[in-house]
């Protein structure tokens, strides 16, 4: 467990351009650039894509039309997700694509939008509405990441069709998982690197992306900031979007801040009352009897005090 609380501190540190702002990035590039028409060409592409290409459940890889194959586009296991993403303060509207191969079947869930994944991936480009680039832009094997930062936005509601698998590790051999959430995300470049581009991975600006995917397993109700308060619930508006809550007005979303209030009273030690580990039920101030006192810049106690 250190060594998840580990990974997520990394996580936090490397929040990096997509979990930034009210729902996304100001963009370095081009500020006036039209991300709502562009998101427009990305999804008409991904349609024509859809049509013209099928998943092969014997390879397990998405291949060209052939005579007598279900193409994506009428294949019931490609799912529609729609995303509003703020960019520059606009709200933008995309289309995000998830063929789900297999569900997964850990008793844990599928993850939030803020929770941990355990994965094997790798990224290819999608050329245009006939071609998938052959070359892999990324390949990785086992890797911890925290949805909602660190990862593009395409990443972090996809990776909630599936959950994970069940750990069938046999001691002192590597990590292994049996009926593992696995499929594909197909990606418009406003959910991925936008009009910037990835010059590392050879990502041009508004490409569109496809990652082959399996989920292996997941932390429940992960603690990004290790606050004490499961990231999921500092979504104070209840919007589904964790990073666009910051309490002190930091800059920081609540659930990679450690101080939500900017009291310099650490949120973790905010938990006075009960003393349950849980700052989430701790009430102190009489003027305000429903603000926990981790949200109260008034109530500056600690439990270290």
């Amino acid at each position: 467990m250190m060594k998840i609380k580990h990974i997520l501190l990394v996580g936090i540190i490397s929040i990096l351009v997509y979990s930034c702002g009210d729902d996304g990035p100001v963009s370095t590039v081009d500020p006036n650039f039209d991300h709502a028409a562009q998101s427009a060409i990305d999804n008409d592409s991904l349609v024509k894509f859809f049509k013209n290409h099928y998943y092969d459940l014997d390879t397990d890889i998405v291949k060209p039309m052939e005579a007598g194959k279900t193409p994506l586009s009428e294949d019931p296991n490609l799912k529609t997700q729609d995303v509003v993403d703020n960019i520059n303060g606009k709200e933008i509207d995309f289309k995000l694509y998830a063929y789900v191969r297999n569900e997964g079947s850990s008793p844990k869930g599928f993850p939030t939008v803020v929770d941990s994944v355990l994965v094997n991936y790798s990224g290819r480009k999608i050329l245009d509405t006939e071609r998938i680039s052959p070359v892999q832009f990324d390949v990785n094997v086992n890797t911890w990441f925290v949805l909602g930062s660190g990862v593009i936005r395409g990443w972090t509601y996809g990776m909630t069709n599936f959950k994970g698998g069940i750990n069938t590790t046999n001691p002192n051999e590597p990590l292994t998982f049996s009926n593992k959430g696995k499929g594909v995300l197909f990606i418009p470049s406003g959910l991925a690197y936008r009009n910037e581009g990835l010059v590392a991975g050879g990502i041009l600006a508004n490409d569109i992306l496809m990652f082959y995917v399996e989920v292996n397993d997941i932390v429940v109700d992960t603690d990004g900031d290790v606050d004490g308060i499961p990231s999921i619930l500092e979504d104070l508006d209840g919007d589904g979007k964790p990073w666009n809550d910051d309490t002190d007005g930091d800059g920081l979303p609540n659930f990679v801040d450690t101080d939500d209030d900017g009291d310099l009273v650490l949120t973790r030690n905010e938990d006075t009352k009960i003393k349950d580990g849980n700052p989430l039920n701790d009430f102190s101030d009489p003027n305000n009897p429903t603000l926990p006192d981790y949200l109260n810049p008034e109530v500056r106690k600690s439990k270290d005090d």
